[in-house]
């Protein structure tokens, strides 16, 4: 199936003042939209154009993989961004809390990875196959999907994501994502990952999810 570059949930100026309009028409209009082109070229009369882009990932490799993977760690992190104030939700709190110990704990957990990861690559927030939430840096187009990993978060550490607003400074640019990460998102593909695997009539998971 052909690939379609994703709708921005948001106005390219909507980030302001954390990501500028001309940060979102570079990386979404350009980069963004360049690996689906891309995508597209690539699998044209192949036995991936007629797969999901899950599928391709999981099936793919080299250049098909890399853009492929591209452009679904990009629909996650745009996904994962508002210029309105969101709360984490009380399951995903809970999760947290038990997993990392707290809040600011968990924060500066995920905020060390992005500033320790070495070149280009992503930071999630995941759910592993034993549902404890986990930390994970992921180089260049690396996903949690390989892995059989559930994401909830990503923050893109690439320049093209930052470069126009921070120049080098990432860690200027990691303070401010913070500010508009969309937690209902984040809750929003926690209540997923309960939903598969311990199905109930709603997709919170408060009705089949217990702790060993």
């Amino acid at each position: 199936m052909r690939q379609v570059l994703m709708d921005l949930p948001f106005e390219e100026n909507a980030l302001e003042p954390y990501i500028s309009a001309e940060t979102i028409r570079y990386h979404y209009g350009k980069h963004h939209k360049g690996y689906v082109d891309k995508l597209n070229m690539l699998i044209e009369g192949t036995p991936f154009e007629t797969l999901s882009l899950e599928e391709i990932i999981q099936k793919a490799g080299g250049a098909i993989f890399n853009n492929a993977a591209q452009i679904y760690n990009h629909n996650f992190y745009f996904k994962g961004l508002s210029n309105q104030k969101s709360t984490v939700s009380d399951r995903l709190k809970e999760w947290i809390e038990r997993d990392f110990g707290s809040m600011k704990i968990f924060q500066k957990s995920f905020t060390d990875a992005t500033l320790n990861l070495f070149g280009s690559g992503w930071v999630w927030l995941s759910a592993n196959p034993q549902h404890h939430l986990i930390i994970e840096s992921r180089s260049n187009a690396d996903t949690p999907l390989l892995y059989g990993h559930t994401p909830l978060l990503t923050c893109d550490v690439w320049e093209h994501a930052y470069y126009i607003d921070y120049r080098n400074a990432r860690a200027a640019y990691i303070e401010k994502w913070w500010e508009i990460v969309n937690w209902n998102f984040v809750s929003e593909n926690l209540g997923a990952h309960l939903y598969l695997h311990f199905p109930c009539d709603d997709r919170s998971g408060e009705c089949a999810f217990h702790e060993d």
